[in-house]
């Protein structure tokens, strides 16, 4: 079994569905794919979406990305209201959530959310960031500290069986020294919004040999201390510079 990994689809932009349907139908049958976050916010083509590729792989894990839990058009209370329903939708698909073991390796997804520490906030971000407008919470989970904390909550750090290896995924960043140094400072003010040292702490508990993310839309992969970072985001139409634009197979 070979384990691929891609996140950032966003197949509301056409293109980007089309790659998903134009995957093979016969080369993945065998083979593992993790799916960390952002699909879509329409639940109907995040179903489409589960459905094309529990068809073309063995196996298929997700986290929730941030734009999975907008809620802008739907009727539900809110983004947690959202996050939960989304859950039911890929158990109904068979698509897997929670840690599973697979061939010696122990696949670990792990929710969670930013915390603003990643640097500080700006007018331009509070204005151009669209979570704040398109993400509803419950009073108790009114700022992203406490979103964080109740996502990071949900996570299984007691692994049921010991493996040869440890594969953790979320969709936010763990650690702010995964983005490159070429990234313009002008970009640099979405970096309190990218992710929680706290998550890399869970990763870490987990003794975890790689750990896989999206959100950024940055592909990367770096090692460091002792633990290799991966993200293979397809991203934006647009994005040909710094997104690959291919499932991505991780090298065991």
């Amino acid at each position: 079994m070979r384990i691929f990994t891609v996140s950032d689809i966003h197949i509301d932009f056409a293109v980007n569905e089309q790659w998903i349907a134009n995957l093979s139908d016969s080369d993945y049958l065998d083979d593992c794919l993790i799916l960390a976050g952002d699909i879509s916010d329409s639940e109907a083509l995040i179903a489409r979406c589960f459905d094309q590729l529990m068809r073309k792989f063995k196996a298929v894990f997700y986290v929730p990305g941030n734009h999975d839990i907008w809620v802008r058009k739907d009727s539900l209370a809110d983004s947690i209201e959202k996050f939960f329903k989304l859950l039911e939708l890929a158990q109904q698909h068979q698509v897997i959530t929670e840690p599973k073991r697979l061939n010696g390796t122990s696949i670990v997804p792990l929710f969670s959310w930013y915390d603003l520490s990643f640097g500080t906030m700006s007018d331009t971000l509070l204005g151009k960031w669209m979570d704040f407008s398109h993400c509803k919470w419950p009073e108790s989970l009114e700022t992203p500290e406490a979103q964080n904390r109740f996502f990071l909550g949900k996570n299984k750090l007691q692994l049921a069986h010991s493996s040869e290896r440890v594969i953790t995924f979320s969709h936010f960043l763990p650690r702010i020294d995964v983005m490159p140094d070429f990234i313009p400072h002008r970009f640099r003010d979405i970096y309190p919004v990218l992710g929680s040292p706290q998550l890399d702490q869970q990763v870490r508990a987990l003794d975890s040999d790689i750990h896989i993310y999206g959100h950024s839309h940055v592909n990367r992969s770096v090692k460091i201390k002792g633990v290799r970072y991966i993200n293979n985001a397809f991203g934006y139409p647009s994005e040909t510079r710094i997104a690959a634009k291919v499932l991505l197979e991780i090298d065991l």
